[in-house]
């Protein structure tokens, strides 16, 4: 990069836009030029609101040669185009979580940005959370010992108009199911990157009480290759909504994270927590837009720092896979009521 500032374009103009906007403003290297949103009409606002040039042809808006780095903020099951596009067009990409709607879509997008040689990374702004780095940090370090147990409890709220207010939201096309692969993502990525790989799962997944096509529940037990066991409940029917829980046990202890602070830390040896990791922590258990974006903005300055210096971001395309791979076969699982086994 020979520019003083990496410029940033934004593909997808809605909420979560918003934080991908605070954060590139203030990261000192990095500079907003332009955005790109699905209609003349909502460019024109959306330039007002975030005051620059905004776009509503996705071509036109690649030609700009000043845009080094696009985040892409647009529905899930509309990610694979406009990344094929600006990887095409010899840009990075920052895209929201999920990767897309279905591993395939997903492989997709891999192979392309691999074979045109940009980076690719996955919006997973909770692994950032210093509470979270703290607990893989004694994970990795052995503090737990073996792991026997992983946990991940997403029992969130979601009204009846959060599922109108977009015409995507719990759609099989739009949103790829609803509250595992929307909502409860995020837990479920971070029981992945503690637990690894998963050996085998069955899963039930139900639509209860929202009118929605994806499931408003669903429950899942795994098991990893390491010999651990696991569980997952996730949901967005369940009021008023409960702060996301991940807990993770092995044979020299137990470590309890909710709502992004470590709440349990129990240890056979009483090793304590030194300091109180609570600065960034957030949850959206009734609210998506209560997230404190401070955790994009560092999860971002990570993706620069990646782009700058020619390696891979933290949370890569393939590492997205993970989450996205175990969710599908949780789905495959209820509908064909039976155990899936991962190769």
């Amino acid at each position: 990069m020979h520019r003083t500032k990496i410029g940033f374009g934004i593909i997808g103009t809605g909420a979560i836009a918003s934080h991908h906007v605070k954060s590139i403003r203030e990261l000192e290297d990095c500079k907003l030029v332009a955005v790109c949103s699905s209609t003349p009409e909502r460019a024109e606002e959306a330039s007002e609101k975030f005051g620059v040039p905004a776009y509503f042809n996705l071509d036109d808006f690649l030609l700009r040669e000043d845009i080094d780095i696009v985040s892409v903020c647009t529905q899930s099951g509309k990610h694979m185009e406009p990344i094929i596009a600006a990887a095409r067009a010899g840009k990075h990409i920052i895209t929201e979580k999920p990767l897309e709607v279905s591993p395939e879509r997903a492989n997709r997008i891999i192979s392309v940005c691999r074979s045109q040689g940009v980076k690719l990374c996955v919006i997973f702004q909770n692994r950032f959370n210093p509470a979270y780095l703290r607990l893989k940090q004694a994970v990795d370090q052995g503090a737990l010992g073996r792991l026997i147990l992983g946990n991940a409890y997403i029992k969130w709220y979601r009204d009846g108009e959060y599922y109108k207010s977009s015409n995507w939201k719990g759609t099989l096309k739009g949103d790829g199911g609803a509250a595992l692969i929307n909502q409860g993502i995020h837990t479920i990525d971070l029981l992945l990157d503690i637990m690894k790989d998963v050996k085998s799962v069955f899963g039930k997944v139900k639509t209860m009480v929202h009118d929605i096509q994806g499931e408003d529940i669903g429950i899942a037990m795994l098991e990893f290759k390491n010999g651990a066991v696991g569980t997952i409940e996730g949901s967005t029917a369940l009021y008023p909504g409960y702060k996301e829980r991940l807990e993770i046990y092995g044979e020299k202890g137990s470590i309890v994270y909710e709502g992004g602070k470590i709440v349990r830390w129990d240890l056979k040896n009483g090793e304590n927590i030194a300091k109180d990791f609570t600065e960034n922590s957030s949850s959206g258990a009734s609210d998506p837009m209560s997230v404190d974006y401070r955790l994009h903005m560092a999860q971002i300055k990570e993706m620069v720092y990646a782009v700058c210096n020619d390696r891979e971001p933290l949370v890569h395309g393939e590492t997205a896979m993970k989450s996205l791979e175990l969710i599908s076969a949780i789905y495959k699982s209820s509908d064909e009521e039976k155990i899936i086994k991962f190769k």
